[in-house]
Formats: structure tokens, sequence, C-alpha cells
């Protein structure tokens, strides 16, 4: 429903323009928005025309006309002024106010529907024909990109998003939780996943320079009708919660690159324990214990490729000193990450450990 402040809004801005005084009134003849400071007008009056069948009615010196939705009364406006130039302006006023609550109405319409599409709480062939109600295209490719906030800022990042994203241009904002906001954006053929991954990186500069947000973005796959749209955003929220757990230092999260972390994400808990037992089971040291110092190492080799000369260099450490640093992890876990079999373990075991915190976490 259209707010009291948007009437207030829209009738002021016609009254500096028009200089005539109006008021808007729910059909029991009580104030919604005026812009005169004190407005009187018996009720019974206002009942009595809003229960009539005509659409305009003068009383004296003012104007009643009946602002319809649905061709249906819902609200009476009144406006105070001699000869049809007050009434031009008051039905003027009708008009807009009207068109007001159709938008409004389309909006949250989109809302519900596309809030329930993500959930699935939709049989198909209502999808098809709430679609074409609300004017939206059912064929055309589109993705679902998810904005985690946190609820930090109220509706900040939604508003922010609304601007940058319009329906004029295919886009849908909508939210189905406090901690996030989902972006529905509309492709080309030609957009790729590069495309789409600069929007997300455009989303995370946005969002922290202009309301200091610190938000992740995640995305699913692209998908060319609307009935799938619910598996991209399926897609997103996984590699939202993928990408916190495996990849923490990334602001932005693709579905179509989680790689191992989304096998991993999908294994019951008990065969990651399974698989940790395995490995390091009798040895001195498991990953959960390493040190800071032998994290980064051990990351910082693993990014160059398990070259000892160029991980080295980027340590600042001497050559030696690295390989006494990997002969020493090798001694506490068995395992020589300078030969790939090993370090693929290792690689592996580490994430599942982040895994299996991350659900420890989750708990309490």
């Amino acid at each position: 429903m259209i707010s009291s402040q948007v009437i207030k809004t829209s009738i002021s801005e016609l009254n500096a323009i028009t200089k005539v005084d109006l008021c808007v009134m729910n059909l029991s003849g009580e104030v919604v928005a005026t812009t005169e400071d004190s407005y009187t007008l018996d009720k019974v009056l206002v009942t009595s025309f809003a229960n009539s069948p005509v659409d305009s009615q003068v009383i004296g010196d003012t104007h009643l006309l009946k602002i319809l939705d649905d061709g249906e009364p819902l609200y009476v406006l009144a406006a105070r002024g001699q000869g049809e130039e007050a009434h031009m302006i008051a039905k003027i006023c009708v008009s807009q106010l009207q068109n007001l609550i159709i938008a409004y109405k389309e909006k949250y319409d989109r809302n519900n529907f596309f809030q329930n599409l993500m959930l699935d709480n939709m049989l198909l062939i209502d999808i098809y024909n709430r679609a074409k109600k609300l004017r939206i295209e059912a064929v055309v490719p589109r993705v679902v990109l998810l904005i985690e906030t946190n609820g930090d800022v109220d509706n900040t990042a939604s508003e922010l998003l609304a601007g940058m994203y319009t329906v004029q241009n295919g886009d849908y904002v909508t939210a189905v939780d406090e901690a996030s906001v989902i972006l529905i954006k509309s492709l080309t053929e030609n957009d790729t996943y590069e495309d789409i991954e600069q929007i997300a990186t455009t989303i995370v500069d946005m969002m922290n320079t202009e309301a200091m947000l610190n938000v992740r973005v995640a995305y699913g796959t692209i998908v060319g009708e609307l009935k799938d749209l619910s598996k991209s955003y399926k897609e997103a929220k996984m590699a939202l919660e993928v990408g916190k757990i495996f990849y923490a230092e990334k602001r932005v999260t693709a579905y179509n690159t989680l790689g191992i972390g989304r096998l991993i994400y999908q294994l019951p808990v008990s065969l990651c324990k399974m698989f940790i037992e395995e490995i390091f089971g009798g040895k001195d040291m498991l990953p959960s214990d390493l040190d800071e110092e032998t994290i980064n190492t051990i990351n910082k080799f693993f990014e160059n490729n398990l070259n000892v000369s160029e991980t080295s260099r980027e340590l600042f450490v001497h050559r030696n000193t690295l390989v006494y640093r990997i002969e020493k992890l090798e001694k506490s876990t068995g395992l020589d990450i300078r030969t790939f079999d090993d370090a693929l373990t290792f690689k592996i075991a580490l994430m599942v450990e982040s895994y299996m915190n991350y659900l420890d976490s989750k708990e309490f």
C-alpha cells in the first residue's frame, strides 16, 4: 500500500505549483495527508460521497473526487477552490495518485513474485501466468547475484542497487532475508561470465564507497528462462557459503569457479573426519595445529606451483630456510608437499579442516 508520506509529498508538490489546497482522506473521512495546517470536513459527507455512485461532487468551494484502485474507491480527494480550474487540478492530482498506487502495487507484487520464485513456492503454470500479468519477460538470459550485507544498514544496499539496476532495463532487486539482497540481472546473448564478474566487482566497490558496507557478492550460472531462476539463486547461495569457508580473502565468488571447494562442501561430516584420520592418524601434527607462519608458507608455496625459489623470494627468506620448513612439516605430518600427490593431499586436508571448523562454529 502506498504510504501517507508519499501521498503528502505528491500533493504538496502540486500545491506548490498550483496554490490549490488539497486533502486526501480515507473512506471514513479521516485525513491521510493534507496541504493545509488544519482541514475540517464533515466525515458523514465524505462517507456518503464515498458510497455514492458518482465519481465527483462539489460542496461549496470544495471539489470531492474518488481515487480508485482497480475500479474501487480507495481514497477521497478534496480540493478547495472555485471554478473549473480547481476541478481540473483535482483531476490531475487523482490521476497522479492512481498511477502511483499502480506503480507501488506492481513493485511489491513483483517483489512477492520473485521471492516465491527464488524459494520454489510456485507451480510452473503460475510462474508464466503471473509473469505475463506483471509484464515480466519469461525467456531472457538472466543471472542471480546475492549480495551479503549482514543487515548492517537497513535498506541502504537495496536502495543503492535499485538506483544502479532498474526495472526499465529488466533488472530486479529483492530480498528473502535480512542478511542479503538479491539482484536478478538481465543479460544479453553476448554477455559472458567475465561481464558478470565485472558487475559483481562494481557492486562491491560501490557499496564500500557509497555506504561503507563491506559486502560479499556471489553469483550462480546464467539461465535462459524465468522458471530456472531458483536454480541460479541456489547456486549463488552455495557460492556465498563456499566462498566464506575456502576463499575468505575473496569478496566475489562465482559458482562455476568453486572447484574442489564445492565438492568438499557437499561431503558428510563423517566422511571428512574419516579422511583426516586416514591421512594424519598417529601423526605428530594435524593441519589445525599449524602455526600462522607455517600456514602462510604453505599457501605461498601452493600459489607458486610448488616452486621453491620463487616462494623463498616472495617470502624474503633464504631457499635453505624454506626447505628446512618444508622438511620439518614432512616429519610432523608425513607429507612432502614438494611432490604433487602429497601437495594435493595436504591442500585437500586444509580445505576439509576449514569446512569442519566452519560447521563447528555454526553449532554455537
